[in-house]
């Protein structure tokens, strides 16, 4: 980098290309969601047959397509405001060095040297001859000594003014230079194939940008206002409000993972910013999984079935080996965390299946058993909110029956609230316990858990959009119900209602305590359900009530399901019931009658 070429340097031409790249960014992404949530969703909707199932898939491919020139514009973009801005500090130290130097009499020459006048130090008859001298950037502390010696001995005082603007000019060059150095690399790796398929390695190259970006815009963005730490869900939106479009580009193309977990933001900003980190992190986990399988190649999967009684070989029977079934449950561990992002893209793609609304991923991480919250219709505009906090055993891997379950409740709770919407969210925001009989009977898996779901919930009132405020609902199952009496305990759950299912206790000991008002809270307990019995036989405690007890004071749902999983069953009184609660219609929930009172003789027969 040479003095002319950073005199040259417009800032505002990078900063220019920038804008362009973000709005191509912002049309790929407008053209994404027409794609996936009205055409796509029209034709589920209305059409069948292999044709329109083929015409979807291509339709899918172009979506993916217009996502990732989103993410990878969102890079560019960043990428050349983040240049401008190193470049731009480097030319204002230059200029500045110029203007100091001409102000002081000195001549800056076209190679970065700097002629000084004529001059002579107080006291000195003598004037000495002017000159020039060529700076030298970010000198060690050596040669800053001997520089330091050469200007006190020497007898024209000009000579030192002149040397300290020569390696002002000498040290802005070289800041430069590295800027240059610096981008040149991580701007020619923000291209793509040249080809329409974007693969699982396009995916993973783009996570490798993202790093590479945020690691060479060090200096821009940490220029850009911080988000407030540990804010509060309102924080949260003020500091994203305040932000320009260039800056909210900035922090979506380079932290969207950040963004994407911040309640309180709109559900939309936190989609877009969480659909990226699930994309890039598929294409991870797909190569993880894939070079798995390299290394560790399916063994044979039949053998001879020996019987047990003659240690005989039974000719004609065969078995699934011992070592296939090890091989399998490995590969099936090593590909867990893919079958959770594949049931969330089946989702989205589900959108106009049977009326069903368009998905958000507002929270969303593979780290440890995961992370994941899918609502099922926009939750800022929603008259209606319900959050479904899932039990024992979930993890992201196994997201896909929580899916279904918010699912059965937003179809069932849409088709009650006539004239008004519904969204439904999956919160998979919190480590679950692994097992009920090893990890259930802790309780810091529901107090760990208890503020992420309060913050969450604050931040759904914080960005709604509508004129009046939401109802909102609450649902826990088995240890998911705990978590929300936790949450309650130790914070404000913030809900008008709240419905428990299969519930092993709640951490309080009375619907009083669960921050609602008096009435709305409901429980559901099925035929064959031994959790709640698990609860109060085994694990409870003082304080510790099951909210199927009567002395719990909560409304008792009618159930038509056995078992612990079923209360979301299609079509399904119990489904039926927690529907109705949530399109806030709880008068006409059936409820069990109460227990008949004992009479006075059977008091007395008891004793």
């Amino acid at each position: 980098m040479n003095l002319a070429t950073l005199k040259a340097f417009k800032p505002s031409e990078y900063e220019d290309a920038a804008d362009g790249y973000r709005g191509t960014g912002d049309m790929a992404s407008a053209a994404k969601d027409t794609v996936d949530n009205q055409i796509c969703a029209g034709m589920r909707n209305r059409l069948e047959g292999k044709a329109a199932a083929a015409a979807l898939r291509e339709l899918q491919k172009l979506s993916k397509n217009f996502h990732y020139a989103q993410t990878e514009c969102g890079l560019v973009s960043t990428a050349l405001n983040g240049f401008a801005f190193d470049m731009a500090a480097a030319k204002r130290k230059l200029d500045t060095a110029i203007e100091d130097a001409h102000a002081d009499g000195c001549k800056v020459n076209p190679d970065g040297s700097v002629t000084y006048p004529a001059g002579a130090k107080p006291g000195d008859e003598k004037i000495a001859d002017g000159g020039t001298v060529t700076g030298s950037a970010g000198g060690s502390p050596t040669s800053d000594g001997l520089e330091r010696q050469a200007v006190n001995i020497h007898p024209n005082p000009n000579y030192g003014k002149a040397l300290g603007y020569a390696n002002r000019i000498a040290d802005a060059l070289k800041e430069a230079t590295d800027a240059d150095t610096k981008w040149a690399p991580k701007l020619r790796a923000l291209k793509a194939d040249d080809d329409l398929t974007v693969s699982k390695h396009d995916w993973a190259d783009a996570q490798s940008d993202m790093g590479g970006v945020r690691e060479a815009g060090k200096n821009y963005l940490d220029s850009l206002p911080e988000p407030p730490k540990d804010g509060s869900p309102k924080d949260n939106a003020s500091w994203w409000k305040g932000l320009s479009p260039e800056e909210q580009s900035a922090y979506l193309a380079t932290e969207p993972a950040a963004v994407g977990a911040l309640d309180g933001l709109h559900a939309e900003v936190r989609d877009e910013a969480n659909r990226m980190v699930l994309a890039e992190a598929r294409g991870v986990a797909q190569i993880e999984y894939d070079t798995w399988l390299r290394k560790n190649p399916e063994p044979p999967r039949q053998t001879d079935y020996i019987n047990p009684m003659t240690g005989t070989i039974m000719k004609g029977v065969k078995v699934d080996s011992v070592a296939w079934k090890k091989w399998e449950e490995a590969r099936k561990s090593a590909h867990k965390s893919i079958d959770g992002m594949d049931a969330i893209q089946t989702r989205f793609d589900q959108t106009g299946t049977k009326r069903l609304p368009e998905a958000y991923l507002l929270g969303f991480s593979t780290e440890g058993d995961g992370r994941a919250i899918l609502a099922n219709g926009n939750p800022d505009t929603a008259d209606h909110q319900a959050v479904y906090v899932p039990g024992t055993e979930a993890e992201l891997g196994n997201f896909e029956g929580n899916i279904n379950r918010s699912v059965n409740v937003w179809n069932s709770a849409d088709a009650k609230a006539v004239g008004e919407s519904v969204s439904t969210i999956s919160w998979l925001g919190y480590d679950a316990p692994d097992s009920v009989y090893k990890d259930a009977p802790f309780e810091h898996y529901a107090y760990d858990g208890a503020p992420a779901l309060n913050r969450f919930l604050d931040g759904l009132e914080t960005s709604h959009t509508g004129d009046t405020a939401p109802h909102r609902t609450v649902i826990g199952h088995s240890y998911g119900t705990t978590l929300v009496g936790a949450a309650a305990q130790t914070g404000d759950l913030n809900a008008d209602d709240v419905v428990l299912a299969g519930s092993p206790g709640v951490k309080v000991s009375s619907a009083e305590e669960m921050d609602v008002p008096k009435g709305h809270v409901w429980n559901a307990e099925a035929e064959g359900d031994v959790v709640p019995d698990l609860g109060r036989y085994g694990h409870g405690g003082d304080g510790f009530r099951i909210p199927s007890d009567e002395q719990f004071g909560a409304n008792q749902m009618t159930t038509d399901t056995e078992g612990h999983s079923g209360y979301w069953d299609e079509g399904s009184d119990s489904l039926k019931n927690q529907a109705l609660v949530v399109a806030g219609k709880g008068e006409d929930v059936a409820l069990k009658p109460p227990p008949n009172p004992l009479t006075s003789e059977e008091v007395l027969r008891s004793k």
